[in-house]
């Protein structure tokens, strides 16, 4: 282990180092140093006889997302942090050790290494999310968009959960959907059993996923995020080739909920009771400690923004304006969750690069490492000085 750091002011000849003791040994040398150090304490060994053409590598930002690794030969390791100095400290390995590094590596090999994703999902929902992408390699940016509240008066859902048997159907839009529902329906002396002759419509597996928590498990999942899908499942196992009327539909949903659902449900017939069960609420603008996404998207900081609701769209959109986002986001691969998501993302002038076949994160985190995968620079691209 070699000191890496000294006075500022004393001279390089000062430093207090046997330099011909250490270029002898027969071993690793690690010296973790400054930018100004580094390429100092490698012409160093050179001078006192430690071969040129031993193996040698620099570790800047070790076990973060952040890593960077250069590697090489000394003397070629020497010449390169020195025509292109360092900007930060670095840990600087010596021996015949460092020519391991490529048949060992397994860290900066990660499908999303160096990528750097911003997640604009809530900060309550994020943790999943954020944590597959992390496995992934990746460096997460987390900005929620949007926060989940309660209504403002809990009468109507409180209303439609003790109606809750009366209905045929109940129809779930999103996770916080169930949420909200399941927690007022469970609340005093109901349970689940109160939903016996009540068939369940989620709208993606991840709803569906969710509902499973409670112990339910959905009738209906359709095939496709849209409204006509959905009407489509519903009519097909409620009536087969008869008539919707009369079918009575609960559709608890957000304040800024889609109408669409219960306008094709309503133009067959069904008897839809559309009820508010949670509030999407955009989060306050730079507050103290938040990214500022303005900037890192004007200097192009960030690979991936992802989407995984129509509000989160919204949120970022509302937050930068709409035509700065348009234009900030035009260099930026977007990743959206699903065709509803897409279609706001579009409707903001906002092109879809990534989206998933399943409506899922973990679909999502899979998605987003298949389009980096295709990308992948091959193996003749690398040269000494590529980071990775």
């Amino acid at each position: 282990m070699i000191r890496g750091y000294e006075d500022a002011g004393k001279a390089e000849q000062d430093i207090d180092v046997d330099w011909t003791s250490l270029a002898r040994l027969d071993g690793t040398l690690i010296s973790y140093a400054g930018p100004q150090q580094l390429p100092r304490i490698a012409r160093a060994l050179l001078e006192h006889g430690r071969p040129p053409e031993e193996p040698a590598v620099v570790v800047f930002d070790g076990t973060l997302p952040t890593q960077r690794t250069i590697d090489g030969t000394l003397l070629d390791l020497a010449d390169s942090l020195t025509k292109t100095p360092a900007t930060g400290p670095g840990v600087l390995i010596v021996g015949r050790v460092a020519a391991l590094r490529e048949h060992l590596r397994w860290y900066d090999e990660r499908p999303l290494f160096g990528k750097r994703v911003l997640v604009t999902r809530p900060r309550g929902q994020a943790g999943e999310f954020v944590e597959q992408l992390e496995a992934m390699g990746a460096d997460v940016v987390e900005a929620a968009m949007l926060r989940i509240e309660p209504p403002h008066d809990w009468a109507p859902l409180d209303e439609a959960c003790a109606k809750a048997g009366l209905f045929n159907w109940i129809v779930f839009s999103s996770a916080n959907a169930v949420d909200a529902f399941m927690g007022r329906l469970l609340l005093g002396d109901r349970d689940a059993r109160v939903l016996g002759g009540v068939k369940l419509c989620c709208v993606g597996p991840a709803t569906s996923e969710r509902l499973a928590h409670y112990g339910l498990k959905a009738d209906v999942v359709p095939a496709e995020n849209r409204a006509e899908a959905l009407v489509h499942a519903l009519f097909t196992l409620s009536t087969g080739a008869g008539s919707f009327a009369g079918v009575r539909v609960l559709l608890p949903h957000a304040d800024i909920g889609r109408e669409v659902i219960a306008e094709e449900l309503r133009k067959q017939g069904a008897d839809v009771t559309e009820v508010i069960a949670y509030r999407t609420v955009p989060t306050e603008p730079e507050r103290e400690g938040d990214p500022d996404i303005y900037r890192m998207l004007l200097e192009r900081k960030l690979d991936v923004v992802t989407f995984t609701s129509p509000s989160a769209v919204r949120g970022l959109v509302g937050l930068l304006g709409a035509e700065p986002a348009a234009d900030l986001l035009r260099t930026t691969v977007i990743a959206s969750i699903g065709p509803v998501t897409a279609e706001a993302a579009a409707q903001c002038g906002i092109e879809t690069h990534v989206m998933p076949e399943k409506y899922t994160v973990p679909a999502l985190v899979g998605a987003i490492v298949k389009y980096f995968e295709t990308r992948a620079p091959s193996p003749e691209s690398r040269a000494l000085g590529t980071t990775s």
